[in-house]
């Protein structure tokens, strides 16, 4: 793996990491008692928290095998990717095709300290410390030149990503970015927690943001979600809740409330 070697970042246990709750949420283990105690209280504000995060990680593998199978992408970059779970990426790519290369994107250093491990004997797949916002950078790091070749479509991921940046960020502007940089017959996909409760939107951006340490930016509604598309081609069937982004065998999990939501979807870059 291109980015193996090198000192092993500091982590801090102490602060709950938007990643690590995530983990938790998925059934792992790489997570520490202020991320479990974080994820406990934000069941109390959201009780479909674990439902919608499993639903989550099931979409993200349904739309890799469809990017992989049905539309012949041998390239991924996934932005915010977390921790490495059952299905990564490159796991669920490389079943299609064992060629296909993969670069994981993520500020979380216990992310890279995970990666690294995983991924060390993989050579088509790398793991990037990086700010998701810093477009120029990731794309000018030698583990994404290494991977990812300019004259084959790629798949940009967005996968419940974009609410940890705030507004001040300009989450918009980067996916613009991303788009301008990614070869013809590319695809981005983007999806994120949405509320059409203001009262849900506040309640969890404010827990989220104090209990990270600020590492955190806004649950938004579908209307900021559709903008993210402006410019893209949406592609069947459409911007939806995504445990109904094209269902297969393998049972959802049931949201028993539906005071947030997953929403997103696929689309082609024109």
């Amino acid at each position: 793996m291109g980015n193996a070697d090198g000192p092993m970042p500091e982590i801090d246990v102490d602060t709950p990491s938007a990643a690590r709750m995530y983990d938790w949420y998925l059934g792992g283990t790489d997570n520490y008692p202020a991320d479990r105690e974080a994820c406990e209280k934000l069941l109390e504000i959201v009780p479909s928290t674990r439902e919608l995060a499993l639903n989550n990680r099931a979409f993200l593998r349904r739309v890799v095998r469809v990017l992989a199978a049905e539309y012949g992408v041998r390239q991924f970059l996934d932005h915010g990717s977390g921790l490495p779970t059952r299905d990564n990426v490159h796991q669920v790519a490389q079943r299609v095709d064992p060629a296909s290369r993969v670069v994981y994107v993520d500020n979380d250093p216990i992310v890279l300290a995970h990666g690294r491990m995983l991924l060390e004997e993989n050579e088509n797949t790398a793991v990037v410390q990086a700010d998701m916002t810093d477009t120029d950078g990731i794309f000018g790091r030698p583990e994404v030149q290494r991977l990812i070749r300019p004259d084959e479509p790629v798949a940009a991921l967005f996968v419940s990503v974009l609410h940890c940046l705030p507004e001040s960020a300009g989450p918009g502007a980067m996916i613009r970015r991303v788009a301008d940089r990614l070869p013809p017959g590319s695809f981005m996909v983007i999806c994120q927690l949405v509320s059409e409760d203001p009262a849900i939107r506040d309640g969890v951006s404010d827990f989220m943001a104090q209990a990270t340490g600020g590492n955190w930016g806004r649950v938004r509604d579908r209307a900021q979600v559709d903008g993210y598309f402006t410019g893209l081609t949406v592609l069947d069937p459409g911007l939806v809740e995504v445990s109904t982004w094209r269902p297969d065998s393998q049972v959802a999990a049931r949201q028993q409330t539906e005071e947030w939501i997953e929403y997103g979807g696929l689309a082609r870059v024109s």
